[in-house]
């Protein structure tokens, strides 16, 4: 990515300079940096009715909502929190078609807060999913994170673990599934995108 190539850059012009003191400390940037951005590869599972987490992370919520922003019916809403250190690719919970994507402005609230859910900058996919049921994933910004990154649009059909984006420095996932889906988590579980199972669809 850019940042990674531009912090390279100012790296070598400052090691050329002589200037090691502020070269070292480029280094480590651009080290974490190359760390932050990575996105390795993953073994998603098989099995019809599985959804998979879309991020890296720990749980933080699982409970039944209705009448919410995402699911004016009943819906399981599991979440997310993402740290830096975490990955931070996002990927899709299960195969399904992109119905719509709606960014929202808002704050910046701690991520691992349940406000940040309804306050903060968001960005919400919805897909139509096994059996004509709906699945909504809510790409939510942090405290020192300014940037969502979503590269899917209405009508494109995705597979589990597929990725779709991704949100800078910290963040939030909440993913909201059809009420009888059996979760497979609990607050506290620590999960990896595209690995780990949320819920599996009834």
């Amino acid at each position: 990515m850019w940042l990674i190539a531009a912090s390279a850059f100012v790296t070598v012009y400052l090691a050329l300079l002589g200037l090691s003191v502020v070269a070292l400390f480029f280094l480590v940037v651009t080290l974490f940096l190359g760390f932050f951005f990575r996105d390795p590869q993953r073994e998603i599972p098989d099995g019809e009715g599985l959804a998979v987490s879309p991020a890296d992370g720990k749980i933080v919520e699982v409970r039944m909502v209705s009448k919410s922003e995402f699911a004016p019916e009943e819906m399981l809403k599991i979440s997310v929190f993402m740290s830096i250190f975490n990955v931070h690719v996002n990927r899709i919970p299960t195969e399904g078609t992109v119905t719509g994507v709606s960014y929202h402005p808002g704050k910046y609230f701690s991520a691992n807060l349940n406000k940040a859910s309804s306050h903060n900058e968001r960005n919400a996919v919805s897909l139509e999913i096994l059996g004509g049921r709906r699945l909504v994933v809510v790409q939510i910004a942090g405290l020192i994170a300014r940037r969502i990154v979503c590269k899917i649009r209405q009508g494109d059909r995705l597979r589990r673990g597929d990725r779709f984006g991704m949100i800078c420095f910290g963040s939030r996932l909440d993913v909201y599934l059809p009420p009888d889906t059996q979760p497979a988590v609990s607050v506290g579980d620590k999960v990896w995108a595209g690995t780990s199972v949320l819920g599996r669809l009834a």
